[in-house]
């Protein structure tokens, strides 16, 4: 493993270890993405169903960006302790997170299952759409643990140059998923229990699967009973590093309720149906992005550790450009061709019209997007939390969510101001991560390599 990190041509490193990345991720989406798809075509309700879903969803996020706490925090740290020579060490902070993982998992699930139909009602929920979404989260919460521990433990396995094996665990589960789902909607009549039911089985097969790798001869860092402990020093320094992607997540669940509750407001249920498809797209479309630049995250922080400061800025340019392509292409795709991926979703008439007319405006900043996404991995990967803790809290908190109250008191329709504050954020956070990256990562190698002058 050291050997492939530390030598070779840096573009076929990244692609070897993004390419599988951004196809788990993908299939990742697809839990969300065919419960949607099929629940928009239940016969009867279809519409208010994936509504219902996407009210739920929130709560789907806030359940993920534990695990992305946890797990995006610890494996980092991780690898970098590989590239100094310290497996036992990346060994205590695998066992130390797999703990983390346990315990929150058991917290969130009696409080959600407490407190599950009030925040619904909160997030927008309507007396139509309410049952869809308690149905839905009622058996989904019932998976929580398996959630965490697939998705936080899977990155265990990336560090490790195992990219294709961390694939294959989330495409066993995806698979799995969009076996069992339609059946269990249709022929059994189980309708959105079908569906959070088929989701639960497929990610504690996924979770069942991690932990199997994980405690074998084949992984390079095992799993093993002495490191389940929690040291408060090592559990800060993992929390630290992850409350970036988990304010990434986490937030993507607040701009979802705020989001819902406007467009409620403003615009009715099929408003709230078209932003459930938006954003469903939006996650889409962002994965590839992110997936690349986490792929790149075990070559930057390994030789980052092991002071090779070349390899690390050629990972950082070749990563950039990469995922400014990828946005320029996605972006093309929703401005120009916005009725086909709105078809995907539902087939009703009226709803298609309307996320056909929203898509373009939704995703007009994401041409720029994927350089902010890459350079925000690459924050993390270099240890440096703080600013991308930063850059997340400044495009969600700071610019989105104050822009989707205080635009609709400007511009009419205010259901379409409320759309409009998406593109904002993202450009203006974009701008502003460039300056900083360009700002702190050159000072942040210079330091750590004097001799080096060069733009990173």
């Amino acid at each position: 493993m050291s050997s492939r990190f530390a030598a070779g041509s840096i573009p076929k490193l990244l692609l070897s270890l993004a390419l599988p990345a951004i196809a788990a991720q993908i299939v990742n989406a697809l839990y969300n993405v065919v419960d949607r798809m099929l629940i928009g075509r239940m016969p009867g309700g279809g519409t208010f169903a994936l509504t219902g879903l996407g009210i739920a969803f929130p709560l789907i996020m806030t359940i993920s960006a534990f695990a992305a706490l946890i797990g995006l925090g610890g494996a980092p740290l991780a690898s970098m302790k590989l590239g100094e020579g310290k497996p036992k060490e990346a060994e205590k902070l695998l066992g130390s997170c797999c703990l983390m993982l346990l315990l929150v998992s058991g917290v969130l699930t009696a409080v959600l299952l407490c407190f599950q139909r009030p925040l619904l009602i909160a997030f927008g929920a309507s007396g139509t759409t309410l049952p869809y979404a308690s149905d839905y989260m009622g058996i989904y919460l019932l998976g929580t643990v398996s959630v965490l521990m697939s998705l936080g433990l899977n990155s265990f396995i990336s560090i490790q140059g195992f990219a294709k094996t961390a694939m294959a665990t989330v495409c066993a589960g995806a698979v799995l998923n969009a076996i069992l789902a339609p059946l269990f909607i249709f022929p059994m009549h189980m309708g959105v229990r079908g569906a959070a039911l088929a989701t639960v089985i497929s990610q504690t097969a996924s979770a069942i699967w991690v932990l199997s790798f994980l405690t074998s001869r084949h992984s390079h860092l095992r799993l093993r009973l002495r490191n389940l402990r929690v040291n408060p020093r090592m559990a800060c320094r993992i929390l630290a590093l992850g409350l970036s992607p988990f304010i990434m997540q986490s937030t993507e669940s607040l701009i979802q309720i705020v989001f819902n509750i406007s467009l409620a407001r403003y615009g009715g249920d099929l408003y709230v149906g078209a932003i459930s498809i938006l954003t469903s797209l939006m996650q889409l479309f962002s994965l590839p992005l992110s997936s690349f630049a986490q792929g790149a995250q075990p070559v930057i922080g390994y030789n980052y550790g092991s002071g090779d400061y070349a390899r690390v800025k050629a990972a950082i340019r070749f990563c950039t450009a990469v995922c400014g392509v990828l946005g320029i292409q996605m972006w093309a795709v929703a401005v120009f061709l916005p009725r086909f991926p709105a078809m995907i979703f539902t087939d009703q008439a009226e709803l298609i019209a309307l996320t056909e007319r929203l898509m373009p405006v939704f995703f007009l900043g994401t041409c720029i997007y994927g350089i902010q996404l890459a350079l925000q991995q690459m924050f993390l990967a270099l240890g440096q939390a703080k600013v991308s803790i930063f850059i997340a809290v400044l495009r969600k908190i700071i610019l989105l969510i104050p822009l989707v109250f205080v635009l609709p008191e400007f511009i009419s329709p205010k259901a379409d101001a409320v759309i409009m504050a998406e593109p904002i954020a993202d450009v203006c956070a974009a701008v502003t991560c460039c300056m900083l990256f360009v700002v702190t990562v050159k000072r942040l190698l210079r330091n750590a390599d004097p001799a080096s002058t060069a733009d990173p």
